[in-house]
């Protein structure tokens, strides 16, 4: 584990430093980031890339008024000037001081099989060059491929005054693959993107020929694909794919800076009935390896499981500390930040539709005409009305109970409350996908899940009959 050459005594004086003008609460977070990456594009490997980063940041707060600095240099006297920086920037009355310091074990671990550190620069290069045949081999429509595998270690050391000491190493692992097609005029794209909050395991459960592969027959798939129909339909959101919806249309209105705003349909909800009785949705950081997950949050709160929607009620909202206590609820272990460089703010983990009862082919056989959406695209969402409007990248006609088609160029209109509300099967069935999730100018890892879900009525936009 890297951390700071710091002993007790330092830590103490930095904390201590930092409340030196009446704040409440003052922490130090200290992390020591190594990134790789490489890619493919058009069959030459490119951008071989690897990094380090490595900082702390001293935290105050005082009156529910927060002043944040901090350095790369993780000396001392560095951090000294950087808790006296964050110091100037709050005048509070507080006269407490540094509790004992105490080293806190992570409730949740996330063991990594195999190392990235096994692999070298020649090794990544292959793993690239594997998912850029394979995609090749599909079809001979396949005209461009980029292909992608990255790993981050990321070593966290925080303290903070209330006493708490902790540190965490997370390592993360991604594959991506995409690829376009072309024929005649149309041309189309294809994404397939796994990663794990793991190291090279990754690669017995998504072999790199997998990842190439899908991504490639899914772009020659929508070759053929007719316009989308247009108006009010029944929609099917495949495994995996709604669960994007749930996080955008749903989960941000479930963070509590957004709440304490004002600015969320989800405001006042708690207690309220707002979905079918069907629909039950968390936010878990505790899944074991998966990509957004992790042993505590970057304030040091242990990683939980928190209920957004049991049965329909809507049961709670993603918390920091300070929206906590603004709010008057518990921490919900959802304080993230980007890096070192960033303040923690109430983020998403891994955000899932959780499975219910219905078998789901019969799901599909239910529905007499409707669109099956087996990948989602990107989005735009107002967290204030929970209007959203969704691209989606992969669809298909359902007719008699039947995939017809392909079909392109659909987006799913509405609000995330009558989306829930309108939810009539929910299937047996569940997986997930992996995004970087951006809010505030941040970005940072999020697990995305879903079983196959029924919509009873969605407003499609599209152009075709």
């Amino acid at each position: 584990m890297t951390r700071p050459d710091l002993d007790g005594t330092d830590l103490r004086a930095i904390l201590d430093a930092a409340l030196s003008t009446g704040g409440q609460f003052s922490e130090l977070y200290v992390e020591h980031r190594r990134s790789r990456s490489v890619a493919v594009d058009d069959g030459r490997v490119e951008d071989l890339i690897t990094g380090l980063d490595r900082g702390g940041g001293v935290r105050v707060v005082s009156d529910g008024r927060t002043a944040y600095a901090f350095t790369n240099l993780l000396t001392r006297d560095a951090l000294l000037e950087a808790a006296r920086i964050a110091a100037a920037g709050v005048h509070g009355t507080a006269t407490g001081g540094v509790a004992d310091l105490r080293t806190v074990q992570p409730p949740h671990t996330h063991p990594v099989a195999r190392e990235p550190s096994d692999i070298d620069g020649p090794g990544m290069a292959e793993i690239v060059t594997r998912i850029d045949e394979a995609a090749r081999a599909v079809d001979g429509s396949v005209r461009q491929v980029g292909a992608s595998y990255s790993d981050t270690t990321q070593e966290v050391f925080l303290v903070n005054s209330e006493g708490h000491r902790h540190e965490e190493r997370r390592v993360r692992t991604r594959l991506a693959a995409r690829v376009v097609a072309a024929r005649d005029d149309i041309v189309q794209t294809g994404l397939e993107a796994p990663g794990a909050a793991a190291g090279l395991e990754l690669l017995e459960r998504h072999p790199p020929e997998d990842v190439g592969r899908r991504a490639a027959e899914r772009a020659v798939l929508m070759l053929d694909s007719r316009p989308a129909p247009a108006g009010d339909m029944t929609v099917v959101l495949a495994p995996g794919s709604g669960g994007v919806l749930f996080h955008e249309a749903c989960g941000h209105g479930m963070e509590a800076d957004i709440v304490a705003k004002g600015a969320s349909v989800y405001q006042g909800r708690r207690g309220d009935k707002i979905g079918s009785d069907l629909i039950s949705g968390v936010d878990d950081a505790t899944v074991t390896n998966a990509w957004g997950s992790f042993g505590f949050d970057d304030e040091g709160t242990p990683a939980q499981r928190t209920v957004l929607f049991e049965r329909g009620v809507c049961t709670d909202y993603l918390t920091d500390r300070l929206r906590a206590d603004e709010l008057g609820l518990a921490r919900s272990g959802n304080a993230r930040r980007q890096s070192y460089a960033h303040l923690p703010i109430p983020r998403m983990t891994n955000t899932y539709i959780l499975p219910g009862d219905d078998d789901p082919d019969e799901i599909l056989r239910s529905v007499q005409r409707g669109l099956w959406c087996e990948q989602l695209g990107g989005g735009q969402v107002d967290p204030a009305s929970g209007d959203f409007v969704f691209g989606v990248a992969v669809g298909w006609l359902i007719e008699d109970g039947q995939r017809t088609h392909p079909v392109r160029g659909a987006n799913l209109v509405g609000d995330g409350p009558a989306i829930l509300a309108r939810v009539e099967a929910v299937g047996t069935d569940f997986d997930v996908r992996e995004g970087i999730c951006g809010k505030d100018g941040q970005g940072v890892p999020a697990g995305l899940g879903n079983p196959t879900v029924r919509i009873g009525r969605i407003t499609v936009g599209g152009t075709g009959e």
